[in-house]
């Protein structure tokens, strides 16, 4: 069978719930930071009496207007709002402050007993609703360090939820870049790496696949999407899927190209988008290969004891000067008993065992190198562990391609 490896000036003016301090500053104990948005003096007196008589370590800041309350630069733990303030009324003073800070545990702290606007006011995001005059030392400090653990809680629970999101995100990316080939003969055997950027969360826009015509031509393609993040990876899987319904379609190799370029033109996000691409034809004989290229580095042709890049003719990269493209078809004899290794420059722009760049040439002469072990799936893996030598520097997603068939093995 065929076998496939794979933080203004308009501060808040800062009070300490301790004593202060003989140099006439606020001698702060550390934990957690309070913003109390309140415009009566008789009600911040009040809120700091209650935080000192409390078990609750706390700086506290205070603000007498919703503006200048929002200039803070730097978010608090908790923040204790009154409703009705010079510059703003109601719950929409309330929305103001959890726009500025979504991550913060908001408490309402107002005169008003209104048990509707108790529940809209949680409903739209306060931790929670304090009449004045309801409240003591005690009530007060509960309340405030539940509703910061809770809010903690909250954020906790978004961010997983978030990060499954994400990965969720990226196992549909990496299906697209990663295909499932469509192959009929069970002689060729591929043996497929793909490492992403070690410095990102996202695949980037590497991209390769492998299909089979029903003349029994076996078709590759190996790409690099320029930048990395999102855009490049969704570009990268419009680019292999648009191969290979092109392939798939029988159209020429150097059509392709320009039909690719189309695409990649029409679904960039900037002009400065490119993408390298390398397409191989691996004829029915399994002894001639057709190879056209846009700016993508040459495979290898890996045989005992030695590998060389294949002499071919270059294009220009897909969508760098658009519609001014030429790109060539170059055909090479396959000598018995050789694989074809296709690749991304992440395979020799990582660093090597002395810190310096691999380099192209290096790459070659390693994997030249390698050549003594014959086993596909053991030289694959021996050649990206060592191209992978610094792998906390690399920044490249390396693709890695090798494809062989068993009879000249």
């Amino acid at each position: 069978m065929t076998s496939v490896d794979r933080r203004t000036s308009a501060e808040p003016q800062r009070r300490g719930v301790a004593a202060p301090h003989p140099d006439g500053t606020d001698q702060l104990s550390s934990g957690y930071t309070l913003l109390l948005i309140e415009d009566d003096p008789g009600d911040i007196l009040l809120v700091r009496e209650y935080l000192g008589d409390s078990d609750v370590a706390a700086h506290l800041d205070v603000a007498t207007t919703l503006g200048q309350a929002l200039g803070a630069s730097h978010a608090p733990d908790a923040v204790l709002l009154d409703l009705h303030l010079p510059d703003a009324q109601g719950l929409d003073a309330l929305h103001q402050v959890l726009d500025r800070w979504p991550q913060t545990a908001v408490l309402v702290l107002t005169g008003l007993d209104n048990a509707a606007i108790a529940a809209t006011a949680v409903t739209a995001g306060a931790q929670d609703y304090l009449v004045k005059g309801q409240i003591d030392d005690t009530v007060l400090g509960r309340t405030i360090r539940y509703a910061i653990h809770r809010k903690r809680a909250q954020n906790a629970e978004r961010g997983l939820r978030d990060s499954r999101l994400l990965a969720n995100e990226n196992v549909r990316l990496q299906r697209g870049l990663l295909p499932k080939p469509i192959l009929a003969d069970p002689a060729v055997r591929l043996v497929s790496r793909y490492v992403p950027g070690r410095q990102r969360s996202l695949l980037g826009g590497d991209f390769y696949d492998v299909v089979q015509s029903s003349d029994g031509a076996v078709h590759a393609v190996i790409g690099d999407v320029c930048g990395s993040g999102p855009d490049e990876a969704a570009m990268g899987v419009a680019l292999r899927v648009g191969w290979r319904t092109l392939t798939l379609a029988g159209i020429p190799k150097t059509e392709r190209m320009r039909l690719l370029e189309d695409v990649l033109v029409a679904e960039r996000p900037h002009d400065g988008m490119f993408a390298t691409v390398c397409g191989a034809r691996i004829e029915a004989d399994r002894h001639q290969i057709v190879l056209t290229s846009a700016g993508h580095p040459p495979p290898l042709i890996i045989t005992p004891g030695a590998a060389r890049p294949a002499d071919i003719r270059n294009g220009l990269s897909l969508g760098m000067f658009p519609g001014r493209g030429r790109w060539h078809e170059s055909t090479i004899a396959l000598p018995p008993g050789a694989g074809l290794l296709l690749y991304t420059d992440g395979a020799f722009e990582g660093f090597s065992a002395d810190g310096t760049r691999l380099g192209e040439e290096r790459f070659i002469d390693l994997a030249g190198h390698l050549t003594a072990i014959t086993d596909p799936v053991e030289y694959i893996d021996t050649l990206l562990a060592a191209v992978q030598h610094d792998d906390a520097r690399n920044n490249d997603d390396t693709a890695l391609l090798y494809i062989t068939h068993t009879s000249n093995i």
